[in-house]
């Protein structure tokens, strides 16, 4: 990088250096955000480490599980820049952040980002530390594969978020089809074809009458799903774009609308072969990416404008959500309430349903949950390959876990 820095220091390069950092190991940064950060440091001024670390924090950091890993990149980027990676070495193994799953997954996720960009703005023209050597003990391994399988998308890396790509990029949906009203010809029929009948008796003058018969026609119902792209949801959401653009390269008649504060039909971006060109395209149409959250009033959008458009011949919708509605407007339950009627099924797909101790506390999930057919976890790579097996048959029976949470929803 040219050197391009006021004379006197270089702390606008380091800021955007380790806004870098923050964005590699996973917090949702763009330039936007790295806009903020320098102005609120320049507003504020740099009177002491407390000053930049609590002036960056609140440009930076708008979510409560992001402030763990903020911490620990702020105390390790700024003690010493000149030797990043000496300091990972040193100084990662001793921070202590709470749980060891937890610790594990973001002391990873910061290692891989400060390795990115090892160096700030300061170092340019010092040659590179020497790498340490790697020791590898492959006894008692297993599968990547099958870790990646069950890895939570929110505590994946860099690299397992590429590889998660990759295999979202292969995922077929084979919706069980549904009859139609219209008929085709099939000699093995149970309904006789009486107007082709007729015709291909006045061929011969009528002297023999040859039975034609049809068979109703089945087609995979229309997917419509709404995707919450607020700041709870902002992970999850980016992969289950790259869902949604796999199912609609693999088949038909897929609507996709992404809300936050507003509704945005993307459908149309993502009906780009190239996936990167179309989550670009997404991102250009999208306004309210990881603001707050208005299910209720979004949800009225959808049924006044597009519900008539795309939810005939029996769709099948897929609400995408962890229900944490900031609508102070009571219509959420008259909005879902109508979407269930207008759809052949209704399928929430909640990140927060894969712990076992989840409970419908939020006002907008005990509104959601009784006027859903199916409630289904969707974090990490096996539960959309559980997605697909449950939409290629019919609707099941609620288990014990629906009806507790249909019983607390409704208390």
């Amino acid at each position: 990088m040219p050197d391009t820095a006021p004379p006197g220091g270089r702390l606008a390069l380091n800021i955007m250096q380790f806004c870098r950092v923050l964005r590699a190991a996973g917090l949702p940064i763009g330039p936007g955000k790295m806009l903020q950060a320098l102005e609120a440091v320049r507003t504020v001024g740099v009177g002491s480490r407390a000053d930049l670390y609590w002036t960056l924090h609140a440009a930076l950091v708008n979510r409560r599980d992001q402030r763990e890993l903020f911490d620990q990149a702020f105390h390790i980027f700024w003690r010493n820049p000149d030797l990043l990676k000496r300091a990972m070495a040193l100084m990662l193994p001793q921070i202590e952040t709470g749980r060891d799953e937890d610790r594990e997954q973001v002391m990873r996720r910061l290692a891989e980002a400060l390795q990115q960009y090892p160096k700030p703005g300061g170092d340019q023209g010092r040659p590179p530390p020497e790498p340490p050597e790697l020791e590898i003990d492959a006894t008692l391994t297993f599968s990547e594969r099958e870790v990646l399988q069950s890895t939570d998308f929110e505590q994946m890396s860099a690299e397992e978020l590429a590889q998660a790509k990759r295999a979202i990029a292969g995922l077929h949906l084979p919706v069980r089809p549904l009859p139609m009203r219209r008929f085709r010809a099939s000699a093995s029929g149970p309904r006789i074809d009486l107007r082709r009948t007729l015709r291909r008796s006045l061929r011969g003058g009528g002297a023999t009458i040859d039975l034609v018969r049809k068979t109703r026609r089945y087609r995979p119902p229309p997917i419509v799903a709404l995707c919450d792209i607020s700041g709870s949801m902002s992970r999850y959401s980016r992969m289950l774009l790259h869902f949604l653009h796999a199912v609609t390269s693999d088949r038909d008649r897929v609507h996709s609308f992404v809300f936050g504060t507003r509704l945005t039909n993307v459908t149309r971006h993502l009906r780009h072969r190239d996936v990167d060109l179309a989550l670009d395209r997404v991102a250009g149409a999208v306004e309210d990416w990881s603001g707050g959250t208005r299910i209720g009033t979004c949800l009225h959008d959808f049924n006044r404008w597009w519900g008539r458009r795309v939810l005939g011949q029996g769709a099948v919708v897929l609400l995408i959500t962890d229900g944490l509605d900031r609508d102070t407007a009571h219509t959420l339950e008259t909005e879902i309430e109508r979407l269930h009627k207008s759809c052949r099924r209704l399928i929430w797909l909640n990140p927060l349903l894969r712990y076992d101790g989840y409970a419908p506390k939020s006002l907008g999930a005990r509104q959601l949950m009784p006027h859903c057919d199916d409630f289904r976890p969707v974090h990490n790579l096996e539960s959309l390959a559980d997605l697909a097996a449950v939409l290629s048959r019919e609707a099941a029976p609620a288990d014990a876990r629906m009806e507790r949470w249909r019983t607390m929803a409704a208390a």
